[in-house]
């Protein structure tokens, strides 16, 4: 029998992303696409390992899964811990704020408590808007996003910075307002233990693979359609 490929990721409800896990219809969202597009390209069943965020490049490490397909910007300190694939998607960052809050830059966040996750590249974007004062936030947590809107919406932070994906069925939210967006052109992608090379050489080659081809545009198109599609041109690593 062969071996199901164990991606590790969240179990929460973050749209278009991925909604929480249903017993029924298993997972649905642009991550879970991803993961289903790449299971099937190497011909192995697809198994999801749901753990709290800060749990989940440990468990690849230690090979309590495959690899961690799960909102992965690249980063130099994730990189130091796993060896990524070529990126499934590009994101830039905005800043949430509530409704009706006068926020529309970086200086008008001068003196404003600012959540992020921490060692997240959210965070380091947080990190450079000057005079802000940045809220860290563990990835611990069992659904770290759900914690920092409910900061944000209680007073107890002044805006959330995240990738602009997480941010699109918030549009017309009546709690929140998005101030702004810096494009930052985070690349994601999947992780592995550095000591499985060979995983990773499968992992990307079936990346490439499905991008080449237009499955990964075509999901793109199902999950994010008002996003632009990264990927016409040539895939920068």
């Amino acid at each position: 029998m062969t071996a199901p490929l164990r991606l590790a990721c969240i179990d929460s409800e973050a749209p278009p992303l991925f909604h929480l896990a249903d017993p029924m219809a298993g997972r649905r969202g642009y991550e879970p696409a991803v993961g289903e597009l790449v299971a099937a390209e190497l011909g192995r069943p697809l198994e999801w390992v749901f753990l709290p965020w800060a749990e989940m490049i440990p468990a690849v490490r230690r090979g309590d899964a495959d690899a961690v397909l799960c909102g992965q910007g690249i980063t130099e300190a994730r990189a130091a811990l796993v060896d990524f694939t070529r990126p499934y998607a590009v994101f830039h960052e905005s800043v949430l704020v509530r409704r009706g809050d006068p926020v529309h830059a970086a200086a008008d966040l001068h003196g404003r408590r600012v959540a992020a996750i921490e060692g997240s590249t959210n965070m380091a974007l947080a990190e450079t808007f000057e005079g802000a004062i940045t809220v860290a936030f563990g990835g611990d947590s069992d659904d770290v996003f759900a914690d920092m809107l409910q900061a944000l919406r209680t007073g107890a932070v002044d805006a959330v910075v995240d990738d602009d994906v997480v941010f699109v069925p918030l549009d017309d939210h009546p709690d929140f307002d998005l101030a702004f967006t810096v494009r930052t052109g985070n690349r994601w992608a999947i992780g592995t233990a550095q000591d499985r090379s060979e995983l990773r050489a499968q992992l990307d080659g079936a990346l490439g693979r499905i991008t080449a081809d237009g499955r990964l545009a075509k999901a793109w198109a199902q999950w994010l359609p008002g996003l632009e599609y990264p990927f016409d041109g040539e895939v920068k690593r």
